[in-house]
């Protein structure tokens, strides 16, 4: 078992994109905010009125690319969210007596022991030897699976940014983790032979993928007959009832500022699961029950640690969008506009 060293600090029938974009999914199990403790509603409510268009739009890959270049260039991501950029996981206990007390790293570490358990791939027979991390940031994930749970294996992790793959190598490294290793491959036009990996592993990146049918079924291909396919991701919910106005815009703004095509349900990700006729025992959940504290508490270590943006005068705009936007995706998981999408399968023998 590894220790944790927290660092310093990214033949299917495709669905109708006008389907993708509006499916809506089941409301998130969350527990509304009262005005007294929403300290950041004001904020976001102000912004909302005078910045209602998001300003980074999904138009290409390469925007993708651009983008979490940016964030690792600037070195703003990885000083606050450390080697892992994904949501926490915090337990009903942890939340009762405030989600801040957690420590805010600690709680990523937790989110990925849980999605391991939750998987079931360290009960598989022959236990796996081969992974892929598809969407592997800095490659956090990527490590902390090599050290603590597959020693005798490797993990591959694959992102579209060459800034993230040069960071993950270096941490690899500096870390001494010689059995995670990164490339830079397009999730949705893999060059990996089929049945390759026993477990493909995926947490907040098919939010970034323009075909949400293409990110599943090359999932699939390159999975080994028996092996495990899991991921997370954030989705909206299932319609009916249909989106209000309201909601529509909402969510075209969280579309268009950290540039996502679009967002699927969770019961749609279960239905090309099952259309691409190579999965099976495909399950899922909504952990938005567990995730939600997370936003808030990104804005939170910001505001207790500012010297390295306020150092950087230049990064001052985005910084802001950014923690704004993270306050109105709060607010749209906290309405059970968006859930928090866990799906898992094993492919057919």
């Amino acid at each position: 078992m590894g220790v944790r060293v927290p660092l310093r600090k990214p033949a299917l029938q495709t669905l109708p994109t006008s389907v993708a974009k509006r499916d809506v999914g089941i409301r998130a199990s969350a527990t509304p905010v009262s005005r007294r403790s929403d300290k950041f509603g004001v904020v976001g409510r102000i912004y909302q009125r005078f910045f209602p268009k998001g300003s980074r739009k999904y138009e290409a890959g390469s925007t993708v690319a651009n983008e979490y270049d940016s964030w690792t260039n600037d070195g703003i991501l990885e000083h606050y969210w450390g080697e892992h950029i994904h949501l926490g996981y915090y337990t009903p206990e942890e939340q009762a007596k405030g989600y801040k007390k957690k420590n805010f790293i600690e709680a990523k570490f937790d989110f990925i022991d849980r999605m391991v358990e939750w998987s079931g791939i360290l009960d598989m027979p022959a236990g796996p030897k081969k992974v892929l991390d598809v969407g592997c940031g800095f490659g956090g994930s990527s490590r902390y699976l090599a050290k603590k749970y597959f020693q005798d294996g490797t993990v591959t992790g694959i992102t579209i940014s060459p800034n993230q793959v040069k960071r993950a190598k270096e941490l690899a490294k500096e870390q001494g983790v010689p059995n995670a290793n990164f490339e830079l491959k397009d999730a949705l036009a893999m060059d990996y032979p089929d049945n390759t990996f026993d477990v493909v592993w995926a947490i907040e990146s098919g939010e970034h993928m323009p075909s949400k049918t293409k990110y599943v079924e090359e999932m699939a291909r390159v999975l080994k007959p028996g092996g495990v396919i899991v991921f997370a991701t954030w989705c909206q919910r299932r319609t009916p009832p249909i989106f209000s106005e309201e909601e529509k815009n909402e969510l075209q703004f969280l579309y268009d500022e950290w540039a996502h095509p679009h967002f699927v349900s969770i019961d749609t990700y279960k239905k090309i699961m099952r259309m691409t006729g190579k999965l099976e025992n495909v399950e899922s959940d909504d952990w938005n029950r567990f995730t939600l504290p997370s936003w808030r508490h990104s804005i939170w270590v910001g505001v207790y640690d500012p010297w390295i943006v306020l150092r950087k005068p230049w990064t001052w705009r985005k910084c802001l969008r950014d923690g704004i936007t993270l306050e109105r995706m709060h607010r749209a998981f906290n309405k059970g506009v968006m859930e928090y999408g866990m799906l898992k399968a094993t492919k057919k023998e």
